[in-house]
């Protein structure tokens, strides 16, 4: 499935791109605001958890982000734990190109997942996880239509502090009357 907006272009993952998110994965600057385990991985670690995970899943559902203009990969966004009978998923977003950070990117690529999981799977909600000092990304979600909905209290210990982990959720109709 492809999804195109004013500057962006979204495609299905493929085993070709593992190398490329390979890179994303093993930057602890990109991974640091969305991985609650930083790690370095090897190359096969990586190529293994894109077979098996992203592309394993028949639960989820996963896209490289890339710049119209270019064709240039800048992140990735999913949905997960896709539950169509409750009509539910978790949707997650990395833009792994710091040079396209806080450029928009994000907001533009999370509008074309959610006009993809409430228009064309017809999703009942989504709902997403954030790290609580990732003041950014909360205030994207919010500005989206994302409201709070609980947390999970010091649940992430980085750089010697603990976080909580910041449960956000929409509905089909509150996104449908945003538009």
């Amino acid at each position: 499935m492809l999804f195109n907006s004013a500057r962006l272009t979204c495609r299905k993952m493929t085993m070709n791109d593992a190398e490329l998110y390979h890179t994303w994965r093993n930057d602890l600057e990109v991974m640091q605001s969305t991985s609650p385990c930083l790690d370095s991985y090897q190359l096969e670690e990586t190529k293994d958890f894109v077979q098996h995970v992203i592309l394993g899943s028949s639960s989820s559902k996963s896209y490289l982000i890339l710049l119209k203009d270019t064709g240039r990969p800048i992140g990735i966004m999913s949905l997960i734990h896709i539950d169509p009978k409750n009509r539910n998923a978790e949707c997650i977003i990395d833009i792994g190109e710091k040079t396209s950070w806080g450029k928009g990117y994000g907001f533009e690529a999370m509008t074309l997942l959610l006009d993809y999981a409430f228009l064309e799977l017809n999703l009942h909600r989504v709902s997403l996880r954030v790290f609580s000092f990732n003041h950014k990304a909360i205030k994207l979600y919010e500005q989206i239509g994302f409201v709070h909905e609980g947390s999970s209290r010091q649940s992430l210990y980085r750089n010697g502090v603990w976080h909580d982990i910041v449960h956000m959720g929409i509905l089909q109709s509150e996104y449908a009357s945003k538009g």
